[in-house]
């Protein structure tokens, strides 16, 4: 880990060196032009100009010129990436969703500061140090500022709960909040376990340990890693994860930068899960560190990996701090697969526009249904390790097992529903509800996975107010064919509110044809 943490501390004090060797050359020096540009334009220009915001567009027209993946953050969008990627924040620590200009409380964060001091779900935050924020249309920015503070920090909560005339005062003391970077961890069928990576941070290492632990001691001798929808993250937890499936010296990444310096990866061999099979799920979101492990896994033929062909970002941005928060993070190489694939789709520099199209354009040429619409020049085709299977590079990982996106799967009424909030609003006012009684009839998740049937008066509802806004299935037979994935939805959805989100993703793979592919091959 050490070693991944001192790259990014040469590449800042080479970057200084420049600067001042850039800065010596005087007049000439395009770096003194950039400056002498900017003070006659703050001093000389005829209104007042912000010059901050003056300098930080500059650096963002400057970015924008290069790759797609070199960018720049403010001080407050750096500060609110590092919470995600670092795994904690610092707040009251509750899961909350808003109904009706309300916030209500999905789930205190276990053994957190807020379900310390009594506060439990369903319980609405109504005053924020006497402040009121329900029914009075403040953003939800704005609530969450006012939520979170420093660490030790003490905030005053107005609350009203369900039962209890009056409003409720609750003291809560602001404490550091992890944020877990693993979905889902559990048992998918006999010996077989499922474990889902949102994303790559400071914790995802430690994360999917624990869950491989758990796993095992439940009799797991085959895994399913999903990294759908990931879009990647730190370049040191997919290295790490790599490790507890590799042997010995096996590589797992390469990155050759401006100066044609290489920089590998390579496996210990002492990793927890070296025998059993592996099968990595991948999707065209997949990006960045999960295009590392799938290709590690692929290119060392230790697993399978299955779904759709990759999002492609295979290059490597390290990060420049600057003095007053911000950051600038600058593309300075390209990772390689251990084959040799350089797995970044092509781009043309400065075209933003057309590389976030590039996902679209495969929609349209037919390659998230069709295998046959993928094609590869042999000029892309690399072989993998051990048993010298074909596996091409050129813009992204493509499966060993294609999974076709299916589009009768989610109805255009299903989908009108969900982008209208019709089903998650419907879901909430459910589970305020009849929480109490719901927890009370199935203690355990098992009972209400194999019990639970969605009641026909939530549906009814559902299909009430959608035709209040004026959203309609054209007919009946489209109406039928939304009701199966609408039920298993609002199942999840409930099954998230009572437990947590592995429970959710537990409902909703079955349905998932990528996850269930994965099922049948591993068998």
């Amino acid at each position: 880990m050490k070693k991944l943490l001192v790259l990014p501390l040469l590449f800042v004090l080479s970057l200084a060196s420049v600067a001042q060797s850039r800065l010596s050359k005087g007049a000439e020096s395009p770096l003194r032009k950039l400056q002498m540009a900017e003070m006659a334009i703050t001093n000389l220009y005829v209104d007042t100009v912000d010059e901050d915001k003056l300098v930080e567009d500059a650096i963002r027209g400057m970015l924008e010129k290069l790759d797609p993946h070199s960018s720049y953050t403010s001080a407050k969008e750096t500060k609110a990436m590092h919470e995600t990627l670092n795994g904690s924040f610092e707040g009251i620590g509750v899961q909350f969703n808003m109904a009706d200009d309300t916030l209500i409380i999905v789930q205190p964060v276990s053994n957190g500061p807020s379900e310390k001091v009594g506060i439990v779900a369903g319980d609405r935050i109504i005053t924020v140090n006497d402040t009121l924020i329900a029914g009075v249309k403040m953003s939800r920015e704005d609530i969450m500022r006012r939520l979170r503070g420093p660490k030790g920090s003490k905030v005053k909560l107005g609350i009203m709960r369900r039962g209890i005339a009056g409003l409720q005062t609750f003291v809560v003391v602001r404490d550091k909040i992890p944020v877990e970077t693993v979905e889902a961890v559990y048992m998918i069928r006999p010996q077989v376990g499922y474990i889902r990576i949102g994303s790559f941070g400071s914790t995802t290492y430690e994360e999917v340990m624990i869950g491989i632990k758990t796993l095992q001691a439940a009799g797991m001798k085959d895994l399913i890693l999903d990294l759908q929808d990931n879009g990647g993250g730190y370049l040191g937890a997919a290295v790490h994860i790599c490790d507890e499936f590799l042997q010995r010296n096996d590589l797992i990444v390469y990155t050759e930068g401006r100066r044609g310096r290489q920089t590998e990866f390579r496996a210990q061999g002492n990793g927890r899960f070296l025998q059993g099979k592996v099968v990595v799920l991948i999707n065209e979101y997949s990006a960045s560190a999960s295009e590392i492990v799938a290709g590690a896994i692929q290119d060392q033929d230790r697993g399978m990996v299955v779904g759709r062909r990759s999002f492609g970002k295979g290059l490597v941005q390290s990060p420049v701090e600057l003095a007053d928060g911000s950051m600038i993070r600058l593309t300075t190489a390209h990772y390689f697969t251990p084959s040799g694939r350089n797995i970044q789709k092509p781009y043309t520099k400065g075209d933003t526009e057309g590389y976030a199209k590039e996902l679209e354009v495969r929609m349209k040429h037919g390659e998230l249904y069709h295998v046959d619409s993928i094609h590869f020049s042999d000029s892309l085709k690399y072989h993998t390790l051990r048993r010298n299977r074909v596996v091409y590079g050129g813009g992204g990982i493509m499966p060993d097992f294609f999974v076709p996106l299916d589009t009768t799967q989610f109805t255009k009424f299903h989908q009108q529903l969900a982008v209208k909030s019709i089903i998650v609003s419907n879901n909430l006012k459910y589970i305020d509800k009849h929480r109490a009684k719901l927890k009370k009839k199935y203690t355990r998740f098992d009972d209400f996975l194999q019990n639970y049937e969605v009641p026909q008066s939530l549906i009814d509802q559902i299909l009430k107010d959608a035709e209040k806004d004026k959203v309609k299935p054209k007919d009946e037979t489209e109406l039928q064919n939304t009701l199966p994935a609408l039920k298993q939805q609002l199942k999840a959805l409930v099954a998230r509110d009572l437990w947590d989100l592995s429970a959710y993703f537990q409902v909703m793979n079955e349905r998932n044809n990528i996850v269930m592919k994965a099922v049948e091959l591993i068998k």
